[in-house]
């Protein structure tokens, strides 16, 4: 089974085999990736539009990456900085522990985390599951900030991904 996470490519002979259920089974997969990150992210998001072509592999990321971060929020939100520290590593919680103390500004740093690909979501928007942010304005984030990392993740890399591809193959 590790082998179809191996490149976008498998992932996408993988997906292939369901036919029409090929998205269903793509946004599960990338939900889990969100929730449990034992497959590279930037993986999925590049086989979604390998897969789905750019406009519906974005379609297909964004919601399904939408969907996991508003679990992880309320994963943590429900069970705590146990599960939060068992989900991720103590040093990643140590790193980010500090922007719990910003209170409103947390708000401000989390949505501009959220907004650049740069960062570990995952882990913020389960961090953020620790504050007052409320479930309505942890979403409104997500919808508004999140287009544009997955964007750039999604067509950036697959971009990258096919420049070297070709490059290699002349």
């Amino acid at each position: 089974m590790g082998e179809i996470f191996a490149s976008p490519e498998a992932l996408q002979q993988y997906l292939i085999q369901f036919g029409m259920m090929a998205p269903l089974i793509f946004m599960v997969i990338q939900i889990t990736q969100v929730v449990f990150p034992i497959i590279p992210g930037g993986l999925t998001c590049v086989a979604g539009v390998l897969c789905f072509g750019p406009v519906w592999g974005f379609v297909y990321n964004y919601v399904s990456i939408g969907v996991g971060s508003c679990i992880n929020f309320l994963l943590i939100r429900k069970f705590g900085k146990p599960l939060l520290i068992r989900l991720s590593s103590p040093m990643l919680y140590q790193k980010y522990v500090g922007w719990l103390d910003k209170g409103e500004r947390f708000d401000r740093m989390f949505a501009i985390a959220i907004f650049l690909p740069v960062a570990p979501d995952d882990f913020l928007c389960m961090l953020a599951g620790l504050t007052k942010m409320t479930f309505k304005k942890f979403v409104m984030i997500i919808a508004v900030c999140k287009p544009c990392s997955i964007f750039l993740y999604s067509v950036g890399l697959s971009t990258i991904l096919t420049q070297m591809v070709g490059f290699f193959t002349k």
